[in-house]
């Protein structure tokens, strides 16, 4: 169980206290139980949505983009899968998705500038998710994706067209598409819409 310091310190490095970091913080303090505190890599986290939530889990778990162990798949999803190296084990979290819809629709019913009423089912919303039982809210099942490879450190260039140094893994370099040019990812972009 997350303490209150805990709660605090994540509030504190989100910003604000929302229905959706509360979802990130129920993930969190069931991802320390399950599967402990990523010291450097060894907890990995692919996430599917970069909403509230994740900020909750990077805070928590310990998982961050700089260290290579939070992958962010631009799906959609309010799924979240987790790799322990040393032993294999993982999961994927999925939110169930109708736990709020009823507070949600009343939300929706008020009226824009009611912001005593939408503060009033915000943090209905919030106690919900702390309240209500985990596997009611969260679908525990496998993993979709394969664990992701420990972080590595690549070479830099340029790229031929803007000047930037990329990382040589997102330099492309096609005698068709490019002329023989090593571009970077904007450049390429930039050269299809032209053609």
């Amino acid at each position: 169980m997350l303490t209150q310091k805990q709660i605090d310190e994540v509030i504190v490095f989100h910003g604000h206290h929302c229905p959706g970091l509360t979802f990130g913080m129920r993930i969190g303090d069931w991802v320390l139980q399950e599967f402990g505190h990523a010291t450097d890599e060894e907890i990995v986290t692919v996430v599917e949505t970069d909403m509230c939530a994740v900020d909750a889990i990077q805070y928590l778990v310990g998982c961050t983009f700089g260290k290579g162990n939070l992958v962010f798949l631009d799906y959609g999803k309010n799924a979240y899968s987790f790799f322990r190296r040393s032993d294999g084990k993982s999961c994927r979290l999925v939110t169930r998705g109708n736990l709020l819809q009823d507070l949600r629709e009343q939300q929706n019913n008020l009226h824009a500038n009611d912001n005593t009423g939408r503060e009033q089912i915000r943090q209905q919303m919030i106690n919900r998710i702390l309240q209500t039982n985990f596997e009611e809210i969260f679908s525990i099942g496998s993993v979709q994706v394969a664990m992701p490879e420990t972080a590595r450190i690549h070479a830099s260039k340029r790229c031929d067209s803007c000047g930037e140094l990329v990382m040589e893994t997102r330099l492309l370099n096609d005698p068709i598409l490019t002329a023989g040019k090593n571009l970077c990812i904007p450049c390429r972009t930039a050269l299809r819409s032209e053609i």
